[in-house]
C-alpha cells in the first residue's frame, strides 16, 4: 500500500535554467566591481563558471555535497584581495542566488495538485542543493510549504543523490518504509537510479523519453502524477 510521496525539486516541482551564466549576473558583477576587482563581466562568467564547473565534477564523483559559500570563496580569492574577498563572500553568494532564481519557473497547477495528494500520502521533499534556505524559500513562496511533512538537502545531510544515505535519511524523518514509498525527479541518475538502489518505487520526468525507464515510469511532467496513481 502507498504511504508517502518523495518529490525531487528543481525540474520537478519547479522548471529551471541549470545555467550558472544565462540567467544574466549584472548586480553579482557590480559587486565585485564595488570590492575592487578589475575583471569584466563575460570574463567574472567564463571564471565564475569553471570554478563551479570544479566543484560540480568533484561532487558527482565523491556524492559530497558543497556550499555555494565554498564555491564562492574559492571563486573569490582569484579575484580580490584576501581582505575584499572575505567582506564581499555574503553579499555576493546572495545576490548570486537571487540572480540565478531569474531562472526558475513555477508550475501553475502544482497547489491543487498537492493539495489532493497531502489528503491521501504524507509528501516530503528531497533535494540537492547548495544552500540550506534556497529551497524551503521557494517552497513558502509558491504556498506549498505546509504539503510537506519534512525537506531533506543535500547540503544539510552532507551526501547527494543518489548516495543511498540521503534516500534512507529521508525515509527516516518520516517513518516510512521504501516499499510503500514513490520517488519523483527528473534525474536519471540521481533521481530515479538512486530511488530505485534505495527499494523505492520510481517516477522519472522525461518528456522526450530519452531515458531507458520503462513507459509506466515516466511522466512528461509532475502533474501528471495524480492521475498516473489512480
Amino acid at each position: 500500500m502507498l504511504t508517502h510521496l518523495f518529490f525531487d525539486f528543481f525540474g520537478t516541482l519547479v522548471d529551471y535554467s541549470a545555467s550558472r551564466t544565462d540567467q544574466g549576473y549584472p548586480r553579482s558583477h557590480q559587486i565585485l566591481i564595488d570590492a575592487g576587482c578589475e575583471i569584466g563581466y563575460d570574463d567574472f562568467l567564463q571564471r565564475w563558471d569553471r570554478v563551479a564547473g570544479r566543484f560540480d565534477a568533484d561532487a558527482e564523483e565523491s556524492l559530497l555535497e558543497y556550499s555555494m559559500h565554498q564555491v564562492g570563496a574559492a571563486f573569490l580569492e582569484q579575484v580580490l584581495d584576501p581582505r575584499a574577498a572575505a567582506d564581499a563572500l555574503e553579499p555576493f553568494i546572495t545576490c548570486y542566488i537571487d540572480e540565478w532564481n531569474q531562472g526558475v519557473v513555477d508550475l501553475a497547477d502544482l497547489p491543487a495538485m498537492l493539495d489532493r495528494l497531502a489528503g491521501q500520502y504524507t509528501l516530503a521533499v528531497v533535494t540537492n542543493t547548495h544552500s540550506p534556505t534556497l529551497v524551503p524559500a521557494h517552497l513558502t513562496r509558491m504556498g506549498i510549504a505546509g504539503y510537506f511533512e519534512t525537506v531533506v538537502t543535500s547540503i544539510e545531510h552532507g551526501r547527494r543523490k543518489p548516495h543511498p544515505d540521503i534516500f534512507e535519511r529521508s525515509l527516516q524523518r518520516v517513518g516510512a518504509v521504501a516499499a510503500s514509498s514513490v520517488y519523483v525527479g527528473d534525474s536519471f541518475d540521481a533521481d530515479y537510479r538512486g530511488a530505485r538502489a534505495a527499494g523505492m518505487a520510481a517516477y522519472l520526468i522525461d518528456p522526450h523519453g530519452a531515458k531507458p525507464v520503462p513507459e509506466h515510469s515516466r511522466l512528461a511532467s509532475v502533474l501528471e502524477l495524480e492521475a498516473r496513481l489512480r
